[in-house]
């Protein structure tokens, strides 16, 4: 009898490791300011506030070149030949895609600005006017406001053997002047630097404010930029003028502190910012058209390459939109007011300590109000029995009421400590500044760990309550101690007094200020120490149950995925058939869809009005479901270089409306998602025929209003309903620093 044929072997089992499984950071972001873009080149969005989007786009991008560039060229001139994410795509190629990405975004949106933005911002009553486009009494106003404000605060820069190449700030705005001596053919170069604190645009006297209809327009604006260039004669008296080319630079800010070479932390970070103001140039943008000669003198004296060069075909720098989008009036063109909703659990009671006494409270920003927490670190300064105040600060606001709350505390006597993070990125300067001034008033100021940031939002009352007895009273959250980004900013906050919260979060500022060792957490599950190992224990829960028939599935709603072993985890609960739904607003290296691989997962990003900033965690746990929220993502960061808070909601109508209400609704959007392909590339979320339309910041917005009491203020100017068309974040950064 012939040989039976044997069994064909099974398909070997993916390699998980395989760089091919994975995105690159750096790409991924930029597809992230793609989606940013695209809400600029949505019709359906406001008018004002696409120009808006247009300048978070370029802030966004600003931040991405000063960031992130630096380190891969500084790669690509020490031939590393793979990079060190879990794609290896070689940094050359990381560069060159880059590139490649970059101009293809900026032209597009240069599109969107020229051919659609300005020309139906002018339709409206808003006309930017260039130079050459000035005359009768707006060419007179110019000219003395130049002699009155501009021309004194000038300095015009020759550049020859005797005066080298100035040293331009980062991001500054400037001309690049051809001259001539009289009868030289040879030309010479010099640069004028646009002063940043006087206002991009200057309002001319053709301007009406008063008009409301279409008979003429309301605001005429015309570039600084271009009134200093109409009067470089009188910086460069007696000589011949040529071309004056508007150009822009980028530097490399990112820094690197030797944590065994830091005596005093201040001092250090005081010293790497003073020196990134001289960071080596990695971009420079010039106006399209400039003369080659100009083109090539400036990446020389720049130190760049040809690849670093950008030529834009409009108006450089725009995040200078910010002051077009801030005109006011013209309602018609914004996304419709709306006034953060105050919660009911704290005004219906005589004091927040009352409020928090009774239950835990969670409050959705900025759907609801922010003030409330603003309340609570004011409440603990000006309350007699409140004995100690201690808090984290990582980004707050340039006059902060938190700050001076605090302030005003440790002036009453009270014992209070503020955990500073020196080193949160491009607000470092502030936050030394909040530091000193803090240490004046007698706060005990504490900067965290060296090698370490504290990014963790934590705030711990100490109250002597009418009994005697000591209470304390706790705030955990997503987002900043920031009254400004609260407005524009999508988190979370949480209140608690309970004893187990109050017990971890004691033992946590211990940690952060003293020698104290890890406790074992009750409630707090804290990185760098054990954040990564329990959310891929949880996640491998998750594959166990399902290979047992056991109900299991994972949602997670977070900002960044990026950490290769929490997305080898989720591969792993994929290949167990765990359904997996992701809504994550920025960087993602995992490829969903893939077969045998990532069948089962779906990433959605939400771009809207608001920033997407909350963290929110649910395992489906057998049927008994757990849902935790904090301030870390899955990026490698979070876990491993950062000190993080992630924590259980157990009280069950908190845990409801998180998983019934926020994470149902962003799941169930069709009109601001997109949704992850596992090329990279996204896709626009679209309702199916007959499916109704979910905006999910819409949704929020009306389930807001709807919960308001009459007693609570007045409602917001526009029904929330008419939020049902687009729009999102503001920028600070939007930009994104979080």
């Amino acid at each position: 009898m012939p040989p039976t044929p044997a069994d064909p072997a099974p398909p070997a089992a993916p390699n998980l490791d395989d760089p091919a499984l994975y995105l690159n950071r750096e790409l991924s972001w930029l597809e992230f300011n793609r989606r940013v873009l695209e809400e600029a080149q949505d019709p359906s969005v406001p008018l004002l506030e696409r120009l808006k989007f247009v300048a978070i786009f370029g802030s966004n991008l600003d931040e991405f070149y000063m960031v992130r560039v630096g380190g891969i060229q500084q790669k690509v001139t020490a031939k590393v030949p793979v990079g060190s994410g879990a794609d290896r795509l070689p940094p050359t190629v990381v560069l060159e895609r880059i590139g490649q990405t970059v101009r293809e975004l900026v032209a597009a949106a240069y599109r969107t600005l020229n051919d659609d933005l300005l020309p139906a911002l002018q339709g409206k009553g808003v006309v930017l006017r260039r130079a050459a486009d000035l005359a009768g009494d707006d060419l007179r106003f110019v000219r003395e406001l130049f002699q009155r404000e501009v021309f004194p605060v000038l300095t015009p820069l020759a550049t020859d053997p005797a005066h080298p190449f100035p040293h331009l700030l980062n991001k500054s705005l400037n001309l690049a002047v051809t001259l001539r001596r009289p009868g030289d053919a040879d030309p010479l170069y010099a640069v004028v630097q646009v002063p940043s604190l006087l206002p991009r645009f200057v309002q001319l006297p053709s301007s009406d404010p008063s008009r409301n209809g279409s008979d003429g327009p309301r605001y005429v604006l015309t570039p600084l930029e271009d009134v200093i260039r109409l009067h470089l004669a009188d910086l460069f008296p007696g000589m011949d003028l040529g071309p004056a080319v508007g150009f822009r630079v980028t530097r490399d800010s990112e820094y690197e502190i030797d944590d065994d070479a830091v005596d005093d932390l201040m001092e250090a970070v005081e010293a790497q910012v003073k020196a990134r103001r001289r960071g080596q140039a990695v971009r420079l943008e010039i106006e399209a058209g400039a003369p080659p000669d100009v083109e090539q003198f400036l990446t020389s004296a720049l130190d760049l390459d040809p690849a670093d060069v950008f030529p834009i075909p409009g108006l450089l720098d725009p995040t200078g939109l910010f002051q077009v989008h801030g005109l006011p009036g013209f309602a018609d063109l914004r996304d419709p007011p709306f006034a953060p909703v105050p919660v009911a659990a704290f005004t219906q009671v005589a004091s927040p300590w009352a409020a928090i006494r009774g239950r835990d409270i969670l409050v959705h920003h900025p759907y609801e109000s922010f003030a409330h927490v603003v309340d609570f670190i004011q409440a603990a300064a000006d309350d007699p029995r409140v004995l100690a105040i201690k808090q984290t600060l990582y980004r707050t606001s340039s006059d902060s009421p938190i700050v001076r709350a605090l302030q005003r505390a440790a002036d009453a006597g009270k014992q209070v400590t503020a955990v500073i993070e020196l080193k949160a990125r491009l607000d470092e300067e502030r936050n030394i500044l909040w530091a000193k001034e803090l240490e004046k008033a007698g706060v005990h100021v504490v900067f965290g760990f060296v090698g370490l940031k504290t990014h963790c939002k934590v705030a711990l009352v100490v109250r002597r309550e009418e009994d005697n007895t000591i209470r304390r009273y706790v705030h955990l959250a997503t987002g900043n101690y920031n009254p400004q980004t609260a407005r524009v900013y999508s988190d979370l906050g949480f209140f608690t007094g309970n004893p187990d919260f109050a017990d971890d979060v004691s033992a946590l500022f211990n940690y952060l200020t003293g020698y104290a060792e890890l406790p074992q957490w009750r409630k707090l599950i804290v990185a760098p120490s054990r954040l990564q190992t329990v959310m891929i224990e949880k996640i491998d829960r998750e594959a166990a149950n399902a290979r047992d028939g056991r109900p299991a599935r994972i949602i997670a709603k977070l900002n960044g995925l990026l950490e290769p072993a929490v997305v080898k985890a989720l591969y792993r609960a994929s290949q167990a058939g765990v359904k997996i739904d992701l809504v994550c607003r920025g960087i993602c290296s995992l490829r969903p869809g893939i077969p045998g691989v990532s069948e089962t997962i779906r990433v959605v990003s939400v771009v809207d009005r608001f920033l997407e900033h909350s963290r929110i965690y649910y395992f489906e746990n057998g049927g008994q479901p757990e849902v935790f929220t904090g301030s870390a993502d899955w990026m490698d960061r979070n876990l491993s270089r950062r000190v993080e808070v992630i924590f259980p909601v157990d009280q069950p109508d908190l845990k409801a409306r998180l998983i019934d209400e926020i994470l149902k609704i962003s799941l169930a959007d069709n009109v601001k998602a997109r949704e992850l392909l596992a090329d990279g590339s996204y896709r626009r979320v679209v309702p199916a025929e007959g499916e109704a339309r979910v905006r999910s910041q819409g949704r929020f917005l009306e389930l807001a209003e709807a919960a308001r009491l009459p007693t609570a203020g007045p409602p917001a100017a526009e029904p929330a309903t008419a939020v049902t068309t687009p729009a999102p974040r503001p920028a600070k950064r939007p930009r994104g620093r979080r």
